[in-house]
């Protein structure tokens, strides 16, 4: 089976690696040796060490290699929309298998690489996209095809979690936890698209879309990133019993009606320590999936890196290896329930909101009033504090997320309220 290898950074070389030092098992597992026949990249004459590789097996022209006619499976490690979406549909309408980590390409444009690989009768394989060595998508589109997946929550972003246990752990704030992940290699120099939570809007899009059997796109996840979480607010929710997670959920819900619809989320969150999610530390991505007949499964492991993102991609390029010598493709996209994506304001959410109020008679019975007007039940209130410390700490139940984004934007405008120090989400 002939490898085109699209990409030769820190996951690309340890595919390349892999492939070289497990030769022998992965020819036994497939049942024909896996040769790599073209490797593209940017810099050809770069520096890779000791690769085990042919270095005239290097090109700038991927466009060209994923052509080639000895080519048999794709695998793609670049990254990014363009190019990689004109390489991996010339591949997928020529009949050629595609392997690939590109969750960006998958949440923005999915549907077009899907109906290209029914159009060439080729698989499309994407484990290593979501949550890197941990067995996940697999599981949700072929071990729970015969359940209905009711609900996805997940910890899909080693960067933000290491910063937010990190100020969990040590009461720094954001700035400080961003900088000691900087240091230790867990935050890019930008790291915008994991502390704003794109990063892991595009893996919740792409484990809905796998749940729901419906197409999820970027577009449809409401996101909101972790730059606002303060040190303050992690000690709130100690005091609460409870830890501060970015979390990807996915929910599927019957309204009144009986009618199916699809809600799609990416937003830190408090969530009790006595959840299995609230012990997931330092970088590690776990997904949380709850079924109807299956019940609660969770999904543990390195989320991200080299090694353990090439690990997937590995599995996968032997599924498809297999698949092709066999004469047979995978089961193709499951989308037919089509279900409508409920919009944010829609989303049952509980709230945390801590309030910085001016200590006088009077004050908790407004706020009691707002919250009641826009039909938004109280669970706790804690009041705390005299004079310029007076803080008002209050814990909704479950209502629509518009009734309670209303109610805090009046909050902001009462005078006797200083600053909306925080408002927190609550989950579980």
């Amino acid at each position: 089976m002939r490898l085109a290898l699209l990409g030769c950074g820190t996951v690309g070389t340890e595919v390349v690696r892999l492939l070289h030092e497990q030769a022998a098992d992965l020819t036994a597992r497939v049942g024909a040796p896996l040769e790599i026949v073209g490797i593209a990249v940017r810099r050809p004459g770069r520096d890779r060490g000791d690769l085990p590789v042919d270095p005239g097996l290097f090109t700038t022209d991927a466009l060209g290699l994923v052509k080639r006619e000895d080519v048999d499976v794709v695998v793609e490690v670049v990254g990014g929309i363009e190019p990689a979406r004109t390489w991996l549909v010339e591949a997928l309408r020529a009949g050629k298998s595609v392997v690939t980590a590109n969750k960006a390409l998958l949440a923005e444009d999915g549907g077009t690489l899907h109906d290209a690989a029914t159009e060439g009768g080729a698989d499309l394989y994407y484990e290593a996209s979501v949550a890197g060595a941990i067995p996940l998508l697999r599981p949700l589109r072929e071990s729970l095809q015969g359940d209905t997946v009711t609900r996805v929550t997940g910890i899909v972003n080693g960067t933000t979690n290491f910063i937010l246990s990190a100020m969990d752990a040590t009461g720094a704030g954001f700035e400080e936890a961003l900088e000691e992940a900087t240091a230790l290699g867990y935050a890019e120099a930008d790291p915008t698209a994991d502390v704003e939570g794109f990063d892991a809007a595009a893996k919740a899009s792409i484990l809905a879309s796998l749940a729901f059997h419906t197409r999820v796109g970027a577009a449809d996840v409401y996101r909101e990133g972790i730059t606002a979480v303060s040190a303050r607010d992690v000690a709130s929710a100690k005091q609460m019993g409870c830890t501060i997670k970015l979390l990807c959920i996915a929910t599927r819900a019957l309204d009144q009606d009986g009618k199916a619809s699809v809600s799609v989320r990416v937003h830190p969150a408090m969530i009790p320590t006595s959840h299995p999610l609230a012990s997931v530390g330092d970088a590690f991505n776990a997904v949380f999936v709850e079924a109807e007949a299956a019940g609660q499964l969770m999904f543990y492991g390195r989320g991200a890196g080299g090694a353990p993102t090439a690990s997937a991609v590995l599995g996968d390029i032997v599924a498809v290896a297999r698949n092709r010598l066999a004469g047979t493709r995978a089961a193709s996209e499951s989308n037919y329930a089509d279900l409508p994506i409920r919009p944010m304001g829609e989303a049952v959410t509980r709230y945390h909101v801590s309030l910085d109020v001016a200590d006088r008679a009077g004050v908790l019975a407004t706020v009691a009033g707002i919250f009641a007007k826009h039909d938004v039940s109280i669970a706790t209130v804690r009041q705390s504090g005299r004079g310029d410390d007076a803080v008002l700490v209050i814990v909704t139940h479950g209502a629509p997320d518009a009734a309670l984004a209303a109610t805090v934007e009046e909050l902001r405008g009462l005078e006797f309220v200083r600053a909306i120090a925080s408002v927190l989400r609550v989950e579980f």
